[in-house]
Parts: structure tokens; sequence; C-alpha cells
């Protein structure tokens, strides 16, 4: 996920104009992304991606990463989380609510770790104690207001640092797993 520094994902107006994905983040997404098992989202964040990223390298002012991103987010088996959505076109099927034991079948299966997105449905997941790492790349700007990460909750969730990296851009991604011990913290 990718966050201002005041901690939201997007702006007041939905906005993300604030996000600096430049070709060595966007690199750096592809690499990560591809080793995936499957993308996981909310109906807004999969739709927003399949109105662009199908056929999004047949533009041929794209190149370079972003090109390179339009196979991955095609060949990628994909889940959608909607109560409404019908149906979803291509290497998608949809889920209709997050069901901790559906979710924990989904993680034992081969194939590589899951991506999250969209903070609606990480909450979703933080409700059910289903996230065991954090990505969170951390923008060098500050908003002032919009969507938070992450919603107020009374939850306490114990972390470790797995790494961090700083990109030539300003962006920091801050990597955290789940920590073992839960109880001492």
């Amino acid at each position: 996920m990718s966050v201002s520094l005041d901690g939201f994902i997007e702006g007041p107006d939905r906005e993300i104009d604030w996000h600096q994905v430049d070709d060595e983040l966007h690199q750096y997404f592809n690499d990560h992304l591809k080793t995936m098992g499957a993308f996981l989202s909310g109906r807004v964040t999969h739709e927003l991606m399949a109105g662009f990223w199908p056929t999004a390298d047949a533009d041929p002012s794209l190149s370079g990463p972003m090109a390179e991103f339009a196979g991955i987010w095609r060949e990628m088996p994909k889940i959608v989380f909607s109560r409404t959505l019908e149906r979803a076109d291509g290497n998608t099927r949809v889920m209709r609510d997050v069901v901790p034991e559906e979710i924990m079948a989904l993680k034992a299966q081969p194939g590589g770790d899951m991506a999250l997105g969209g903070a609606g449905l990480a909450a979703a997941f933080m409700a059910h104690d289903l996230i065991d790492e954090y990505r969170v790349h951390v923008h060098p700007v500050l908003i002032g207001r919009g969507k938070p990460l992450f919603p107020a909750t009374d939850a306490r969730t114990p972390l470790r640092l797995a790494g961090t990296r700083s990109f030539g851009n300003g962006v920091v991604l801050l990597h955290y797993r789940r920590a073992e011990d839960t109880a001492t913290r």
C-alpha cells in the first residue's frame, strides 16, 4: 500500500495524484508482485485496476515497468471481494465475504503469497487477524486529510521490522511481519 507521511492512502476527493511512482519504484513493485500467487482486492480497487491494466501495454506511450505490469496483472489470478458484483472478467473470481476459514484455505494452497489491495478489504482482513506481512510505501508528502490507511480499532497487532528500502524519489518501504510473541507486547 502507498501512504502519505501523515497516514492517508488517498485525499479527501479520492485523489492519488501525490503518489510518486517512477520507473525504479514501479520495477520494484513488478519484481515483488510477479511472485505472488494471487491478487486480492475489494470491488472499488478491482474496478479501478480492471479499467486500465488489461490493455495498458497496447498503448505505445506506455513502456518499461508500466507496460510490464499490464502483463503481470492480466495473467495473475485475481479474487475480488464484493457483495454487489455478479461476475468479473478474465482470470478473476468473485467472493462475497471475507470468511476466515476460506482465506486460511487459500493461504494453504501452493502458488505463493497473495497480495492484498484496498484499504476496506485490508481492514476486513485485519479484523479477522488474517494479514501476515505489511509492506507500506511511505511517500514524502503530507496531504492533510483523506482516507487513512488503518481504521481505528481497539486491537493491537505486534509486528517486527523485516526490512526497509529507500528509493531515489524519496519513497521509503517499511516491511513488517507479524511478531512471534504477541503476549509480551
